[in-house]
């Protein structure tokens, strides 16, 4: 769980993903629409990838990919991130983690 809050910490914008996930591949281009330039850590190819998605399992991500952080904090899933989009909230959310300037 370590890895994953520290691999979480290293952008203001952090998308677990994989690359066979077509979910993923929205959000993350959500994300880059309204500017932002998240750091991707795709499981399937990354070297601790079992290990980092165990940690996200524990930290409550079902399914556990994708899993979005802001801010340094999990925000959560596909559907958490579409929830706050639709609230307007999103950009107000990547402004205050300074992954977009206005």
């Amino acid at each position: 769980m370590d890895m994953v809050m520290k691999l979480g910490a290293t952008s203001s914008v952090v998308i677990f993903s994989k690359s066979s996930c077509c979910i993923s591949h929205s959000i993350e281009t959500l994300i880059r629409s309204f500017g932002a330039n998240p750091t991707v850590y795709e499981l399937d190819r990354h070297p601790n990838g079992k290990q980092i998605e165990k940690a996200l399992i524990e930290l409550g991500c079902q399914p556990s990919v994708p899993a979005i952080f802001i801010g340094n904090e999990l925000v959560g899933g596909s559907n958490e991130i579409m929830s706050l989009n639709v609230r307007s909230k999103l950009k107000q959310l990547l402004i205050r983690a300074n992954a977009i300037w206005i």
